[in-house]
Parts: C-alpha cells; sequence; structure tokens
C-alpha cells in the first residue's frame, strides 16, 4: 500500500508540472494547518523543484504523446488539482476529452479515437526543441478582438506554445524560424531556466585605465546586444590618439561615439582628456544604453540622460571625484548626426559604415575628423565580390595587395559622401588588418575641396598575370589600347585579355605624416604603449624612406605642423589658432592648397606594394628583407616596409626593375656559400633577360600564385 501511494503521488507531481502557470499544491493527506506534518520526501523535493523551474510551460508542450493522452483524464479547468486523476471525475460513458480543444470543435469521445485525433491533428505537426513537442492548441489563450468575425475567430484559434518566451504564433514554418532565433542568440532551455532562476553576475573588464561591465558572451555578436572585442584594442587607442591629438588644436570638442555598445570608447576618451572633451555615445539597443550609463558610474562619471544629471547615490563625496559629463542617447544615428553637429565622429557599427555616412558629413564641422571603421572584411578583401559591389559599387579581385585595396575602397566610399554634402577630405591615415579596415580623414568645408577630392578617386588597370598595376590616366576620351598603360608587356607576349579594371578607388596617399607624429607624441603621453610601433610603421610608410631619423621629444612650447597647406599651431594651453578660420577665409586657403598639390605631384606617395615572397625568382634564394630595401634604395628608389603586409614592400619602381634588384642580389640554391650581392656576374641586358624568361616558365606551368 505505502508503494501504490508512492507511485500515486510522483504520477501527481508529474501532472503537476505539464500544468501553465501553476502553484505547488501540497498533497492531499497532509493538511496546510496540520501541525505533525513530516518532513518532505526526496520524491518530494524533486517534484518541486521541478515544478518551479517549468511552470511556466504551456500543457501542450509533452515529451511523449503517453503524457498528452493524461491529461484527457482531467476535467476541464481543473489541471491544478491533484485528485483530478481519481476515476470518479470520468464520464459514466466513460468518454474523453481533447485537452487541447474546446467543446465545440471536439466532442468527448472513446479513448482509441481521442489517441488518433490527438496523433494525427496535435503531434504530428508538433515543433521539437530539445526533447519536448511544442503541439499545436485550439484552445481560446490569444486575445481576440470583441467584433471579429467568426471566420477570423477560426482562422486565429490554432496556435504554437513556445517553450522558451511564451509566445503564441499560428503557422508552423513561422514557430521554426522563431525558435532559430532564440538558438543563434544562445537562448536555449537550460539558458532560459537558468536566467530565471539565478542571473549571472555580470564580468568586469579593465583596459588603458578603463574599467567597463560585460554581458555574458560578450565576444559572440549573436548571443549578446552588448558585443565587445578585444581583438579591437588597436583600433580602439588609435582613435583615442587622433582624438587626443586633435584636442591639442581646440577644445573642447564635442564628440559622438555613434555606436556605443558598452561604452568602452566614450569612456576611454573622457578618462584620458578629460574636460578637453565633450564626450556623448549613443546606441539604439536599450540594454546596451543602460549597460553604458552602469560602466559611467563604474568609472566615476557623471551620466546626463535626457537632460538630467544622474550620479551614483550610495558613493558618498563622488562628485569631488569625478572626471567629467557623459551624454548617453538612445538614438538612431542617423538621426543624431543629423539633429546635432560635433567635432569628431566615429562610425563603427557591425558591417559596412556606408549607410551612416552622408549623416556624419551632413554636419560635421569644418576641419574636423570623422573615423570609420568597417568590418566587413568579406567583401572588402574581395571574399564575396558580389556585397563589395552592392555596398561600395567597386569591382575588385583577390590581389597581393587586397588590404591595401580595400583601405582605398573605404576611402573612396568615404569621399564620395562627402562630396555629395560640398565637402572635401584630407586622408590623415588608413589601417587594415585582420579584423578591420579603419579610416580616418580630416573634414575641408567648400565645393572647391569637393573637387578637389572627386578627382582622387579613379579606375585601377591590374595585370593578372604580373600583378603590375597602374592607376588610369585622367580625361574622358576612349584609349583604344588601354593595356599600353601598363608598364609589362604580358598583354603583348599572351593572347586574350590579361588585365581587369578594378575600382573606382582612392588615387592619392594614405597617410599624413605631420598627423602621425603628432599621434605618436600623444601615445606617448598618454601612456598607450601597444600602439606605439603601428604608429611609427605608419610614419615610416608615409615617408617612403627604409630609415626615417626623427625625434620623439618634441618641444613642449610650440608645435607646427602643416597639414593640407593649413598651419596648424598649438602650444601648450592647446590654443586653437588655424589661418583658416571661418568661411570667408577657407577659400583662399583651398585655392593655396591646390596650388600646393600641383608643385607636389612629382613627390606623390607611391600606391600599393610587392610581396617579396610573391616575386621569388624559382631556384634562387631571396636576400634578407633588410638589405633588400637597401638595395632598392641604393638604385635611387624610394622604399619602406608597409604595416598591410609584413613581408611588403612599398616603392615607387616599376615591377621589371624590382624583380631585376631582386635576381641581382639572390643567389642559387646550389650555392650556398656565396656572397650576396656579387654572385652574379651578367650584364643588366641579361638580368632583364632572366627575369623575363622566369616570367614565362610560370605562366607556361601554371605556377603563376593567386592570393
Amino acid at each position: 500500500m505505502e508503494n501504490m501511494a508512492e507511485e500515486e503521488e510522483e504520477e501527481v507531481a508529474q501532472v503537476r508540472v505539464l500544468t501553465p502557470d501553476s502553484a505547488p499544491t501540497p498533497a492531499p493527506a497532509f493538511g496546510p494547518d496540520s501541525d505533525s506534518d513530516p518532513a518532505p520526501s526526496p520524491s518530494r523535493r524533486r517534484a518541486s523543484a521541478s515544478e518551479a523551474a517549468e511552470s511556466k510551460k504551456h500543457i501542450s508542450i509533452q515529451m511523449q504523446l503517453a503524457d498528452l493522452e493524461k491529461l484527457a483524464f482531467i476535467p476541464e479547468g481543473d489541471f491544478n488539482s491533484a485528485s483530478s486523476l481519481i476515476s470518479d471525475h470520468l464520464d459514466e460513458d466513460n468518454k474523453q476529452a481533447c485537452p487541447l480543444c474546446p467543446k465545440e470543435k471536439f466532442r468527448a469521445c472513446n479513448s482509441h479515437k481521442l489517441r488518433r485525433h490527438l496523433q494525427n491533428l496535435h503531434w504530428k505537426v508538433s515543433v521539437e526543441f530539445e526533447g519536448y513537442r511544442m503541439c499545436i492548441c485550439h484552445l481560446p489563450c490569444r486575445p481576440i478582438k470583441p467584433n471579429a468575425g467568426e471566420q477570423i475567430i477560426n482562422k486565429m484559434g490554432a496556435h504554437y506554445h513556445c517553450i522558451i518566451c511564451s509566445a503564441t504564433i499560428t503557422r508552423r514554418t513561422d514557430m521554426l524560424g522563431h525558435v532559430r532565433r532564440h538558438v543563434n542568440k544562445g537562448e536555449t532551455k537550460s539558458r532560459y531556466i537558468a536566467a530565471s532562476t539565478a542571473k549571472p553576475s555580470n564580468e568586469i573588464l579593465k583596459e588603458a585605465d578603463t574599467d567597463i561591465q560585460v554581458c555574458p558572451n560578450y565576444s559572440i555578436p549573436q548571443k549578446t546586444d552588448s558585443f565587445f572585442n578585444p581583438k579591437m584594442k588597436l583600433n580602439r587607442q588609435l582613435i583615442c590618439c587622433t582624438l587626443a591629438a586633435l584636442a591639442a588644436e581646440r577644445k573642447p570638442l564635442e564628440c559622438l561615439d555613434a555606436f556605443g555598445a558598452t561604452g568602452i570608447m566614450g569612456l576611454q576618451w573622457a578618462k584620458h582628456l578629460g574636460n578637453a572633451v565633450k564626450v556623448t555615445i549613443n546606441d539604439l539597443n536599450e540594454n546596451s544604453v543602460t549597460l553604458i550609463q552602469k560602466n559611467c558610474h563604474l568609472n566615476k562619471l557623471k551620466v546626463v540622460v535626457d537632460s538630467q544629471e544622474r550620479e551614483e547615490d550610495d558613493a558618498p563625496g563622488e562628485e569631488e571625484g569625478t572626471l567629467g559629463n557623459i551624454k548617453v542617447t538612445k538614438m538612431d544615428a542617423n538621426v543624431l548626426m543629423h539633429l546635432r553637429s560635433f567635432d569628431f565622429i566615429h562610425l563603427d557599427p557591425f558591417g559596412t559604415s556606408v549607410n551612416y555616412l552622408d549623416s556624419a558629413f551632413r554636419n560635421i564641422r569644418n576641419l574636423g575628423i570623422v573615423s570609420v571603421t568597417s568590418t566587413d572584411i568579406s567583401s572588402l578583401y574581395a571574399k564575396a565580390q558580389h556585397v563589395a559591389r552592392r555596398h561600395y559599387g567597386c569591382n575588385i579581385v583577390r590581389t597581393e595587395y587586397y588590404k591595401e585595396l580595400a583601405a582605398r575602397i573605404v576611402v573612396a566610399a568615404v569621399a564620395r559622401a562627402a562630396a555629395r554634402c560640398n565637402k572635401g577630405i584630407d586622408v590623415l591615415f588608413a589601417v587594415a588588418l585582420e579584423h578591420f579596415v579603419l579610416v580616418v580623414v580630416r573634414v575641408l568645408r567648400g565645393p572647391t575641396s569637393a573637387d578637389e577630392t572627386a578627382k582622387k578617386i579613379q579606375y585601377l588597370i591590374h595585370c593578372q598575370w604580373c600583378e603590375e598595376r597602374i592607376f588610369q590616366k585622367d580625361g574622358n576620351m576612349v584609349e583604344e589600347n588601354p593595356y599600353r598603360q601598363l608598364p609589362c608587356n604580358c598583354h603583348g607576349s599572351m593572347p586574350g585579355k590579361t588585365a581587369i579594371e578594378l575600382g573606382p578607388l582612392w588615387a592619392s596617399s594614405l597617410f599624413n605624416t605631420g598627423f602621425l607624429k603628432r599621434m605618436l607624441f600623444e601615445s606617448l603621453h598618454h601612456g598607450l604603449d601597444d600602439i606605439q610601433t603601428l604608429i611609427k610603421t605608419l610614419i615610416f610608410e608615409s615617408e617612403c624612406t627604409p630609415q626615417s631619423q626623427f625625434s620623439l621629444h618634441i618641444p613642449s612650447n610650440i608645435i607646427k605642423q602643416e597639414e593640407n597647406g593649413i598651419l596648424i599651431k598649438t602650444t601648450d594651453d592647446t590654443i586653437d589658432n588655424y589661418i583658416a578660420q571661418g568661411k570667408r577665409k577657407n577659400k583662399e586657403v583651398v585655392t593655396n592648397l591646390a596650388k600646393k598639390q600641383r608643385t607636389d605631384i612629382s613627390s606623390e606617395h607611391p600606391p600599393f606594394y610587392y610581396n617579396i615572397h610573391r616575386h621569388s625568382i624559382k631556384g634562387m634564394n631571396m636576400p634578407k628583407l633588410k638589405k633588400f630595401l637597401c638595395y632598392l634604395s641604393q638604385a635611387g628608389f624610394r622604399v619602406s616596409r608597409t604595416h598591410f603586409d609584413p613581408m611588403g614592400v612599398r616603392t615607387d619602381a616599376p615591377l621589371m626593375q624590382f624583380k631585376s634588384i631582386l635576381l641581382k642580389y639572390s643567389t642559387p640554391t646550389y650555392t650556398g656559400g656565396q656572397s650576396e650581392g656579387h654572385a652574379q656576374s651578367a650584364s643588366e641586358e641579361t638580368v632583364a633577360n632572366r627575369v623575363e624568361v622566369s616570367v614565362s616558365d610560370k605562366t607556361e606551368a601554371g605556377g603563376c600564385r593567386r592570393w
């Protein structure tokens, strides 16, 4: 008898778990007012725990068809009662009603007919998820308008109950997509129950003297609203140095982080620059805005939301220790940039930034800075060419210089957006690393600047055999044979089309040496050690010299730099002393800028680079990269390393001379003891012939390595 009582008690607990929104009810054997209640058995503890965890599951969510049949023994409206399983509650004729259909739709019938009904109408069209079946339900669970007709009521009757969020969805295909979205966000059954019972605490990370609180799964964009990528640390420090260099020109600066997420970018600006900047952090997601406010209080920063200042109450004396104010907004980035004007705007959406460029250049102030971070590297690095054509309007292929090609694509998109707003740009620097492409430009107002900027967007002719490349010449006339512009002779020695037109691309320089030196000074001043090596490489690359001698100890009394014909003069007090101040004088400065550009055509920064391994000669040992840079420099060419490729060489030497010097200072593999530089006794004509023969051998053997 005791065993039968325990089995009946476990069966009651199981039915109680399957009921919707049911509260734990005591067993009938013990009254709630009894003073002699014994200790609960382990089976009852397990039943109550599972009941508390799964109390939000609807009765249409079952694991087996037999569990759904057991609900037919319970009278309507009495699912929460434990005594409902007693056989006295059945009908006189032993007929059972469907628990998922109203009486008007399905009358009570015998058990075999009910089983067939449940299996064909409810169980076969169910949606499976982690061992559970979400069966279709015909009960009046969904709210219906009182004036709705009978046809609408019949159509709205059938629906599914979500096991995760308790939503009601009518179509099975929509239910499958709804569950798939939960899985993509990481909201599985176990995670949902754990979140409802014990919410995990957020982790606190530290970067550049800034503490931030992050959500669980913060590094996976599909599983969190506030995404934080630790691999973007170089990107954040580059932008911080850029803003610090701009703050040395004039202050206070109104800065915008259009996509805040955790707010780490704006917090670093406020902590490093203090009152020199007025930071605005924006995000459209409500959870991200709440997290940004928490991170502001965590770093003892005042938060201004809707023109109301909010401070942390539990920290006494916090008002004296605050470092500055941060305005947090919850708004669409395009709307915010249309409403307000800024001195510095940073765009870092998840993917491409082309949808926000027009709004960014609409209200950016004169001589302000716009920084754009693009993380859609699959399209920019020519892995998804159709996406690059759709977003940027560019035709690209995978080349040896694909990273610089990606940077010039983004700069061209930025330049076109600025020109549409009657503004020009000066590219301060462009960086393309493994995870992102960062472009920072200075804004120059006026239609003349816009016209000069638009002229720097050109198409590129790229030879697919030898990787030679050259920008098309200016002019509107159609050239009869565009292959003549290429220095190589691949089209004459091979039948068919050997070159492809890429672009439109940015055809001018990607670096501003004066601004990069100021960034290096700011990185030393603020203790950003991780970024200094990269900035030094950018300075070498901008000057295009293998060894650049520059002083890191800049005089503290005055710093003079000339950028685009504009003399920027800053002192210790960081007073803004632009020569071009105001709209009237800006026209004269732009005229001087155009004259300066005409005189500096001969010293134009060499575009693109060559990979030394890509152009190695078969059967020859290459010289070391540092020695090869010296050999090119001794031959009278400008040369430097590039951050785009660790084995890349940026030079103004044509490919034929590049290969000739590489062959001259290479040693045969079978004579490893020969000294570099004098192992070859051939003349210049013989060297050139050997280069041509090696190129022809590669093409015939099909060994031309393509990226």
